[in-house]
């Protein structure tokens, strides 16, 4: 009974994680990968002192964006076409729970985002330690976790493409600024007593609560400044956790009332 019950989401995520490799994207990974590391070597090369970590903190920064925005479009490009082709009516026609259909998507998915994450990984060896590059691949893929269940409950949400990774994005950059935007409206440059002012900071404060914290997320000093270790991974282990059930029940939810 056990095995036909974890079947049917193993199945899913197999061909999940077959449709990317058929969708050529370790290729697109790859040669952003050269591209981002031919431009950091040639900025690192402008750099007067610490040319080595000037090097990696830029090849860091941009392939962690690379990765967020990739897996973003490739998870709303999926489903996208999956709805199209009424492949999602086909799969849902069958006796399986709805619940196991969003898991195995869930873990193709995040097969993918893995498998992406340590090929990113990899050339930042050249620049940190082991034990650094581990720790910020293990918080990267946290947060592509993040970005999969955030895409996937604004799939099923929108059902448009355009709308479903502007949202993602919107999230990803609001969540990564909160903390700069936070700053600038608790400085002591403005005018903090009029009513406005306090209304302003409050809503930030609010929307900034129910944001993960994504600054605590694949630091780049972690590899710069070797002064990452395994206590730096709990509040990024914590809101994965948090946020991934959090969206997951969210997801589930409109799954569910979806109509075939």
């Amino acid at each position: 009974m056990s095995s036909v019950m974890y079947k049917p989401p193993l199945t899913i995520a197999r061909y999940t994680f077959l449709e990317a490799l058929r969708a050529r994207l370790f290729y697109l990974m790859i040669t952003g990968l050269v591209c981002a590391f031919g431009l950091s070597e040639f900025i690192g090369e402008l750099a007067i002192t610490e040319g080595d970590r000037f090097q990696g903190a830029i090849l860091a920064a941009g392939l962690r964006l690379f990765a967020v925005f990739t897996i973003g479009l490739f998870v709303t490009t999926s489903m996208v076409r999956e709805f199209n082709d009424k492949g999602f009516e086909l799969v849902l026609s069958q006796p399986i729970p709805r619940a196991a259909y969003y898991c195995g998507k869930l873990i193709g998915f995040t097969m993918f985002a893995v498998v992406v994450a340590c090929l990113i990984a990899l050339p930042l060896a050249l620049y940190a330690t082991i034990d650094q590059v581990f720790i910020w691949l293990v918080s990267l893929i946290c947060e592509l976790l993040i970005v999969i269940s955030l895409g996937l409950l604004c799939l099923f949400t929108f059902s448009n493409i355009t709308i479903a990774f502007s949202a993602v994005v919107a999230f990803y950059l609001l969540a990564r600024c909160m903390d700069a935007i936070r700053l600038i409206s608790s400085s002591p440059l403005l005018e903090t007593s009029t009513l406005s002012q306090e209304v302003i900071e409050d809503v930030i404060n609010a929307i900034a609560w129910l944001l993960p914290d994504l600054d605590l997320f694949t630091q780049t000093q972690w590899l710069v400044y070797a002064n990452g270790d395994m206590n730096s991974l709990v509040p990024v282990l914590v809101q994965t956790l948090i946020y991934v059930i959090f969206l997951s029940g969210a997801a589930l939810f409109d799954l569910y009332r979806k109509e075939l």
